[in-house]
């Protein structure tokens, strides 16, 4: 794992111009296009349902979606845990 890309298949899918990842979870995701490019889409299932869920990301903006992310820990909060301030 080099996040937010992650060596193995894992359900969060990622497609961009500069080719296909995966992330480690929704955050990953999307940080990987935001990484590669601004633009691309990130493939995945609702944990509740399974029912496909895509996000799909253009020019750095994430397009309309009914959808909840969830971040159980504040961003802020995750740099601090891993010894950034």
């Amino acid at each position: 794992m080099a996040h937010p890309l992650s060596a193995v298949p894992t359900p969060f899918a990622v497609e961009t111009e500069r080719g296909s990842f995966y992330g480690n979870c929704i955050w990953d995701g999307l940080g990987a296009i935001a990484m590669l490019g601004r633009s691309g889409r990130v493939e995945t299932a609702c944990p509740d349902c399974g029912e496909p869920l895509a996000f799909t990301v253009r020019d750095g903006e994430l397009d309309p979606v009914e959808a909840v992310v969830h971040y159980a820990v504040p961003a802020a909060r995750w740099w601090e845990d891993i010894g950034f301030s």
